[in-house]
Parts: C-alpha cells; sequence; structure tokens
C-alpha cells in the first residue's frame, strides 16, 4: 500500500462542525403538532382509490353480497376478507381467507370474489390473494354475523 493513501494530508483543513444554534431559525414560533396539517388533509380530488375512496367501498358492498354456503352470513361480515385495496389505476386487490383449508368452496371461492370484485363498475382488474396467516377465527365476525349466528 501505498504510505501517501493510508494517512490524510497533515495541510487540508476539516469544514467546520455544523452546530444547532446555526441551524435554528428563532424568529419562527415552533409548534408541538407537527402532522396536524397532514392529518387534517383530505385525498385529492383526481384520486379514484385508496382507503376510503368512493370506489372502494363499492367493493366492500360487492363483497358483502356473496355469502358462505354453509353460513347464512356474507363473507365480510364474517370476517374472512382481511382488506381490500384499490388504486389509483383501478386495479382492486381483495386479501383474504377461507374457515378452514379443507372448506368446500376453497376451490372457487377465490373465484368467484374475483368474478363479483371485478364486475363493480369502474374496477379495471380485480386480484384475490388468499392466505392462511392469521388463521380465521370466530373473534374475526363482526356483530352482525354474530347476532345472526346466535353468538351474542
Amino acid at each position: 500500500m501505498d504510505s501517501s493513501t493510508d494517512h490524510p494530508d497533515a495541510t487540508t483543513s476539516k469544514p467546520p462542525r455544523a452546530r444547532v444554534e446555526d441551524a435554528v431559525d428563532n424568529d419562527t414560533p415552533r409548534t408541538r403538532d407537527y402532522l396536524d396539517g397532514f392529518l387534517a388533509a383530505k385525498p385529492g380530488a383526481d384520486s379514484v382509490g385508496g382507503e376510503g375512496s368512493d370506489l372502494q367501498a363499492d367493493v366492500i358492498a360487492a363483497l358483502r353480497e356473496i355469502f358462505d354456503p354453509e353460513i347464512p352470513v356474507n363473507i365480510y361480515d364474517l370476517g374472512l376478507i382481511y382488506g381490500v385495496e384499490v388504486d389509483d389505476n383501478r386495479d382492486a386487490t381483495v386479501t383474504m381467507t377461507l374457515t378452514t383449508p379443507h372448506c368446500p368452496v376453497a376451490e372457487s371461492m377465490p373465484g368467484e370474489v374475483e368474478l363479483r370484485v371485478a364486475s363493480v363498475p369502474g374496477i379495471r382488474d380485480a386480484e384475490v390473494n388468499l392466505i392462511w396467516d392469521p388463521p380465521w377465527g370466530p373473534h374475526k365476525m363482526s356483530d352482525e354475523a354474530r347476532l345472526e349466528l346466535g353468538m351474542l
């Protein structure tokens, strides 16, 4: 190794260190809640999808029309739907599970959900992700579903 690259040249000086008092603008008052404006902001009018959008509400309404054949409750209130996402391209992604892996509708239910979501006006494409973790349990049901099944 070259000895000139092992040690920095003693003739170069280091830049001055940054100090907090140099960076603070004392003329501007500081507020405690930095997220105040962010949390109060509403999505833009040109935003089609996203959390709380009308299109997402339409997809959830469509999912509430699909009933489990063994249980007289729709799959949304039953707690089989873990997530509904609609992006700005009008693509819907539904994350769901089934009551058990050996459910009689294990092969047909995801396809039925995909077809129903894709038929919602405004949805360009629908995708269903079937997952098993976390497993479904009765605690995932809505109060309306529990009432319907006589569990309340």
